[in-house]
């Protein structure tokens, strides 16, 4: 059983302008990455009549008990991921809110797997089953496991360090985050001072993996469209530029703002755009914030309303889904 996080302030990102431009906040809210809570508190403190809170992570749910005894009636949690949030919502939402980042309990219980800087099991699963990164790490070829760091992590030294990781297990299997450090480190130039930590790319792309996030992020985007009324808004925070770009993505082209295509094809018939973008340019922390939380400085925050068209069934295709050569 996971020991119990240190005990620090939560601080969910971009949450004041979140509130500021989506004011008022009023209705039933969906929460799809509810972790510990943040995001579900100040959408309940901000005027929302009721928040579900949705999480992959039974030890998201388990440790809510405070919050459903302070919110009696306001406040329900359901196990189970943010991809299928249509399903958790008996009637249209007033708005969903997501935030992709990997929670702060997450990263401060070392048995999870998730953190760089503390030595634990290699596990990195958000629900607790499945195959680990440890799986991933152990069991995949040099060339799939390259592939990963590259189009997950945007690691430029992806083949250098998959050869470094296949040589390593070839003495014992890789079982710890601390060994997987080690590795990375030994393949990478030693970090500058203020920049980020070698591991911090690979970490990223082995979580992202092992999770399935980016179809699920795609997936989730779905539902939230399919999920939200007329009117309904919509938050999305993410942290790294592979995310954003996904998001971006999608609101545009529901929005009908991914451009017209070449003059020699052929004229399409217009669709009736399924959001309206609140801001055309992701919102970023201000100065403030990320000096009271260092962990909102890559935060990008894309906002938009729900408009009463039906929900679309576009493909997936130009929305920057990375894709790994074993798929194609």
């Amino acid at each position: 059983m996971c020991a119990s996080p240190a005990k620090k302030p939560h601080i969910p990102v971009l949450l004041r302008p979140i509130i500021e431009r989506l004011s008022p906040i009023e209705g039933v809210w969906l929460d799809g990455t509810f972790g510990a809570g943040g995001y579900s508190v100040g959408l309940l403190d901000a005027g929302a009549a009721k928040v579900i809170g949705v999480d992959r992570d039974p030890l998201a749910i388990d440790m809510a008990a405070p919050l459903l005894d302070r919110w009696k009636g306001r406040l329900e949690l359901v196990q189970g991921t943010f991809s299928e949030l249509d399903r958790y919502a008996p009637d249209p939402l007033d708005g969903v809110v997501l935030d992709l980042g990997v929670s702060s309990m997450q990263l401060d219980i070392a048995e999870r797997g998730f953190s760089f800087v503390r030595d634990g099991p290699l596990d990195m699963r958000m629900s607790q089953n499945g195959p680990s990164a440890a799986d991933l790490v152990n069991e995949l070829d040099e060339a799939a496991l390259a592939d990963i760091l590259f189009q997950y992590g945007e690691e430029r030294a992806s083949r250098r360090i998959a050869k470094g990781i296949v040589e390593s297990r070839k003495d014992d299997p890789i079982t710890t985050t601390g060994r997987l450090v080690s590795i990375i480190e030994d393949c990478l130039p030693r970090a500058k001072p203020g920049g980020s930590h070698p591991a911090t790319r690979s970490f990223q792309a082995l979580r992202i993996a092992v999770n399935d996030e980016y179809r699920q992020l795609i997936a989730g985007l779905e539902a939230a469209e399919r999920a939200l009324k007329p009117g309904g808004k919509l938050a999305v925070v993410t942290f790294h530029s592979s995310e954003d770009r996904i998001v971006k993505r999608f609101l545009q082209s529901r929005a009908g703002k991914m451009g017209g295509g070449s003059r020699h094809a052929p004229a399409q018939e217009a669709v009736p755009p399924q959001f309206d973008l609140l801001s055309n340019k992701a919102i970023r922390p201000d100065d403030e914030e990320v000096n009271q939380n260092p962990r909102a400085r890559s935060a990008s925050l894309r906002i938009a309303v729900r408009t009463d068209a039906a929900p679309s069934d576009a493909g997936r295709k130009g929305l920057g889904l990375p894709r790994l050569s074993l798929e194609e």
